[in-house]
């Protein structure tokens, strides 16, 4: 994810728009956290996840209880397939014996890095590309294979205290999506063939998409893009998906894990020049909390790395967005037909 791959409107349905400026635990912060209300919202949700731990998944569970002192919180950002990703590392390590806590929808990497920093978070799905993107805003991550994005995401998150565990085959790219009717209308099929009529066309996606260099400054550099207007929306969510069916947009950015498009009213254009950079899902931790519960974590989440694919991936989304089934369930299922639960 993507934007969040990074990022948010409807919290419920926001994703990772492949970032750029600050990062998971970022050497470089974004430009707009130097903006004072930015960083005063910032300071904000990392004080109120401060004091808000989310305890344990179970019958026992309470809005008020608190996260005790020793659980391992695993964080998600604010879209849904992160939220489901975290309750499968989540389960995944409660059946390893590890005592869990979940603090989900953190927010996107400018909320979720401090939190990783200062150990309200110790474990949270990352996607290579745009965390790296993120941390080395302006470096060439599009030409990086996935073992090479995890060598250098591993080098910069080690200053930070952070240890980036096995990355999964499965991958989740931004995609540039258009209603059926209007890819029929202007004969498109990959990103470039909007070139020719952009200029007529309204693009939504998550507010940071401006700021995003696999969003609107890519789509600009790569492709000569330059929509009639952008419209903010949430991260490749409902919102998105409204927006283009109600043509408040014409063009939108979800992702391409999207269980929505295996149907056949949105059409995912190629990218064509390869805007996107590889964006395998991958554990981040930190690493007390690697030292402190060693092989049965690691072992754990790279289990759960090793047997997730992009086709299984998609539909748990549609399990979750289309058939409204809750994370846990999809996740527990997920993690038993595997022998990955007990």
């Amino acid at each position: 994810m993507p934007l969040a791959r990074h990022a948010p409107c409807e919290a419920d349905e926001e994703v990772p728009l492949s970032a750029p400026a600050a990062g998971v635990s970022t050497p470089r912060r974004d430009p707009g956290l130097r903006r004072p209300g930015r960083a005063a919202f910032v300071l904000a949700v990392v004080l109120f996840l401060a004091v808000t731990a989310c305890a344990p998944s179970g019958p026992e569970r309470s809005s008020e209880a608190v996260a005790p002192i020793d659980a391992v919180t695993v964080g998600s950002f604010n879209f849904p397939e992160s939220r489901l990703l975290a309750e499968v590392y989540a389960q995944a390590l409660e059946s390893a014996g590890i005592l869990v806590a979940r603090q989900p929808q953190v927010g996107p990497r400018e909320i979720m890095e401090p939190a990783l920093e200062q150990g309200l978070v110790d474990v949270v799905p990352e996607y290579l590309g745009s965390a790296l993107a993120y941390l080395e805003p302006g470096a060439s991550v599009a030409s990086l294979d996935a073992a090479a994005a995890r060598q250098r995401l591993s080098e910069l998150l080690a200053e930070r205290g952070l240890v980036v565990l096995s990355f999964a085959p499965a991958e989740n790219q931004n995609g540039v999506v258009v209603r059926r009717d209007t890819a029929e209308r202007y004969g498109l099929s990959s990103i470039s063939d909007l070139a020719p009529v952009a200029g007529e066309l309204v693009f939504g996606g998550p507010p940071e998409c401006r700021e995003r260099p696999f969003c609107l400054i890519g789509l600009q550099n790569v492709y000569g893009l330059n929509f009639k207007s952008f419209v903010p929306l949430d991260s490749g969510g409902r919102g998105t998906r409204a927006a283009l069916a109600g043509g408040e947009i014409d063009v939108g950015l979800l992702f391409t894990t999207d269980g929505h498009l295996a149907g056949g009213d949105l059409v995912l254009l190629a990218d064509d020049r390869s805007l996107q950079p590889v964006e395998n899902v991958v554990p981040v931790a930190r690493r007390q909390v690697v030292e402190r519960y060693g092989t049965a974590l690691v072992e754990r989440l790279d289990r759960v790395s090793a047997l997730l694919t992009t086709t299984e991936l998609s539909d748990l989304n549609r399990q979750m967005t289309i058939d409204e089934q809750d994370p846990a369930v999809v996740a527990a299922r997920w993690l038993a037909d595997r022998g990955l639960l007990g």
